[in-house]
């Protein structure tokens, strides 16, 4: 059974559903909306470690990309969250991809050269095939709201587009 957030309401389409404990298709758009941001932060730290860590000009036009993108749906998903009167509201997956990224940073850290484009590359079409079936097949049948579904929707696109740039720099590497 749905119950309505404290911000019903003003905006009249914000929902949320028991939790079940770990489940992604149990979370309420503002908790989607966590984990969307979130990892579209962590994106960008990748990118900018890319562009301190790298020499190669793919590598360095990639994370240009991600950083550009990343920060524009950001600013798009804040914007709609100011005018629905909603907040984002942090949650198990989004602390779990901070968690996992803190580690992954640290990993790529250590790494230089090629060993750090090719390990960036791979995670980057790892990162947006992840993202990809989670945006489509979890998040989108599942949000309520029909603003937020298509600014997902619209995001989706753009990860497929990364998807296909991450598959043609990873093959380029190897």
């Amino acid at each position: 059974m749905k119950k309505l957030l404290a911000g019903l309401a003003v905006v009249g389409l914000f929902f949320t559903t028991p939790t079940f404990a770990n489940d992604p298709a149990a979370l309420s758009d503002v908790e989607i909306a966590h984990v969307a941001y979130t990892a579209d932060v962590l994106d960008i730290r990748y990118a900018h470690l890319a562009l301190a860590k790298s020499t190669n000009s793919e590598i360095h036009k990639f994370a240009k990309t991600m950083i550009r993108d990343h920060e524009a749906i950001n600013e798009q998903a804040l914007a709609l969250l100011e005018k629905l009167g909603a907040s984002a509201k942090d949650n198990f997956l989004s602390q779990k991809l901070n968690q996992d990224g803190e580690a992954l940073i640290a990993k790529f850290s250590a790494l230089s050269g090629s060993e750090f484009d090719v390990a960036y590359a791979e995670n980057e079409l790892a990162y947006h095939k992840a993202v990809i079936d989670l945006v489509g097949n979890v998040f989108i049948p599942n949000i309520d709201n029909a603003e937020v579904k298509a600014l997902f929707e619209e995001g989706l696109k753009i990860f497929i587009a990364h998807e296909t740039h991450a598959e043609m720099m990873v093959k380029a590497l190897k």
